[in-house]
């Protein structure tokens, strides 16, 4: 089997490292999830990105020590090689954590279709959604084949573009509502929250900030990894929940509760117009455009150079299909494909609610790793990384109890999926070894 996988030493930067972990991270995170963050968590909506972001840092800690340790182009891959060695829960756990950035693609994809169509009148639940994201995937197919120079420099230039322009449009928003810090007011058609709700929520919040583990696929190749890895994904987190927490406060302040739930699917267009008029929704639907063109540009990146590593380590299997070229560039086309496929076939709750199970069962394995596998080899903070495994266990069991109240097809999809992927490699190990 080829194994050329064009990793270039040295060739991303700090500030590139950042334009990707904010590339993937400031885009349907905000976009999408934000609606979903109020439909669970109530008027006080805006708190639940700061507990997000207090329960990522804590998770974050796990992260770092691993890339410092071992700085790899493999990242979440190669941690967990080193955590549980090449064997099954090491595959599953990294198949797990591929399948939540497709479904972080394919959920930035339906976002850029559904901001797109507000500038048209085409009404909603409009079959130019998938269209419009299928159309997005293969830009980013295109775009990524470039190489790395080109995406690092493309993804620190718009993520630098979208984050100024939705700092605008927060604080236009703010400023409109002379700053209230009053909650959401509701026309009393809102649900009703609850605790589980409220923690439930957290769920989603993380799953718009998880995008800082793809910094940890780019280790081989970052500047200086064991400091800037770290770095990098230190000030993506705090950059987006910088972000997150402006952004939240000025739709609460210029939006009924009601109005954000049923705006949910694009909820800072529908709050940009009774803020600011034709004008904001223009400008915020570009700016939601932007920000999700580089959001899938850099998450395909991440996780075509980790399934090319899996690959590699002979942990998953792989198959040419007549395609020419090395293994990465046939992991981006597998990873485009699964994409477009989910574009299609589901709508955005359902793609961010199996998003954040697998991702919160993955980042429990990495964090029990740490805790239990590594304890005498990088010398972590147990408490940190115990916290880290507790607020994980907390969030999944509110979300998947919620969840089964109100949509238990996609619990009972996320179950299966896993259950088939810990039996297909286990199956795929076996015949290896013999």
């Amino acid at each position: 089997m080829e194994r050329e996988t064009q990793y270039k030493k040295n060739s991303i930067t700090l500030i590139g490292a950042i334009g990707l972990g904010t590339g993937v991270m400031i885009s349907a995170g905000i976009f999408a999830l934000l609606g979903q963050v109020a439909e669970l968590g109530g008027k006080w909506f805006p708190l639940i990105f700061i507990l997000g972001g207090i329960v990522t840092g804590f998770s974050a800690y796990s992260y770092i020590k691993l890339s410092n340790a071992y700085p790899s182009a493999g990242g979440i891959g190669m941690y967990l090689v080193k955590e549980y060695g090449k064997g099954t829960l090491t595959a599953f756990a990294a198949l797990l954590m591929a399948f939540s950035m497709v479904i972080n693609q394919s959920l930035v994809a339906r976002t850029f279709g559904n901001y797109t169509l507000q500038l048209f009148d085409v009404g909603e639940n409009s079959y130019w959604v998938p269209i419009l994201g299928v159309g997005l995937l293969i830009l980013a197919f295109l775009i990524n084949i470039s190489g790395n120079k080109f995406i690092q420099s493309f993804t620190s230039f718009v993520s630098l573009l979208k984050i100024i322009g939705l700092l605008i449009f927060a604080g236009a928003g703010l400023i409109v509502a002379n700053f209230a810090l009053s909650p959401a007011e509701s026309s009393g058609q809102a649900p009703d929250t609850t605790i589980a709700g409220f923690i439930a929520a957290i769920a989603l919040t993380i799953l718009s900030f998880k995008g800082f583990t793809t910094i940890t696929n780019q280790g081989a190749e970052i500047k200086k990894p064991k400091k800037n890895v770290g770095l990098a994904i230190m000030f993506s987190i705090i950059i987006s929940l910088i972000v997150y927490i402006l952004l939240a406060w000025a739709v609460s302040s210029n939006l009924a509760l009601d109005k954000i739930i049923e705006k949910k699917d694009y909820a800072l267009a529908a709050a940009a117009e009774p803020a600011l008029g034709n004008l904001g929704v223009w400008f915020t639907v570009i700016i939601a455009i932007i920000a999700t063109i580089s959001g899938i540009i850099a998450s395909v990146f991440a996780v075509s150079r980790m399934l090319a590593m899996l690959t590699n380590m002979d942990l998953i299997p792989h198959s040419h299909f007549g395609m020419p070229g090395h293994i990465q560039r046939h992991t981006l086309v597998y990873t485009i494909v699964v994409a477009m496929v989910l574009t299609v076939l589901f709508d955005l709750s359902r793609i961010a609610s199996m998003g954040a199970i697998l991702y919160l069962v993955m980042d429990m394995i990495i964090h029990w790793g740490v805790l239990v596998k590594l304890k005498g080899e990088i010398h972590a903070n147990r408490f940190i990384v115990s916290t880290a495994l507790i607020l994980d266990g907390i969030v999944l069991a509110a979300f998947l109890w919620v969840k089964i109240q109100s949509d238990i097809l996609i619990v009972i999809v996320s179950i299966i999926v896993m259950i088939l992927t810990f039996i297909g490699e286990k199956w795929f190990l076996k015949l290896n070894q013999s």
